[in-house]
């Protein structure tokens, strides 16, 4: 089975910088390991406008975006 990392919205900051808006992996503790690391590091090398948090939906992640900073 596939579990996806899906970024809800790219920001402009994710479109400078050509980031993928989704990530497959076959291993969904993996996935939920990457998800949160991924979430973390766009809080800390964006532009802090948005914050970024990790959602389970069914079997996938969605690094949702919020307004403000992190």
């Amino acid at each position: 089975m596939e579990y996806h990392v899906v970024v809800e919205k790219m920001c402009a900051c994710a479109k400078r910088n050509n980031m993928p808006q989704i990530k497959t992996f076959d291993d969904q503790e993996n996935a939920m390991r990457v998800a949160r690391a991924w979430a973390q590091q766009l809080n800390e090398t964006f532009c802090g406008k948005h914050e970024f948090d990790v959602v389970a939906v069914d079997d996938n992640f969605v690094i949702a975006m919020s307004e403000g900073s992190y």
